[in-house]
């Protein structure tokens, strides 16, 4: 059975950190795009984060560059966003999703991060 789970997300302060994981299991993580998306209300998901199955590259959306970091573990079937430097518009449901490249991809169930005063 494929399963991503995310943990991690929480109410914080504007300027502090927060890291999100994702855990996979039921396919070939290593063979997979990761990826974090972000989901405001009355918004449309949009692509924060992804790290490439090789491990070679990753891209950033503007609105957080120098902020998040993407990681990922193979050998743990896991993926991370450090998120640093938060502001209230970084307040969103936040999606772990793993794509093949092809047509392929899963998604997790979302956690909420709340960044407010």
């Amino acid at each position: 059975q494929v399963r991503l789970v995310e943990s991690g997300g929480g109410v914080v302060q504007p300027g502090g950190s927060l890291r999100l994981s994702c855990t996979a299991s039921g396919f070939a993580f290593e063979w997979f795009h990761m990826r974090w998306y972000r989901q405001a209300p009355g918004t449309e998901r949009e692509l924060v984060a992804e790290f490439s199955a090789t491990g070679r590259q990753t891209n950033y959306a503007d609105s957080v560059k120098d902020r998040f970091t993407i990681s990922r573990d193979n050998l743990k079937m896991a993926a991370y966003l450090q998120m640093n430097a938060l502001k209230p518009e970084d307040t969103a449901v936040y999606y772990c999703n793993a794509f093949d490249g092809r047509n392929t991809e899963y998604w997790g169930q979302g956690t909420q991060v709340t960044v407010s005063a």
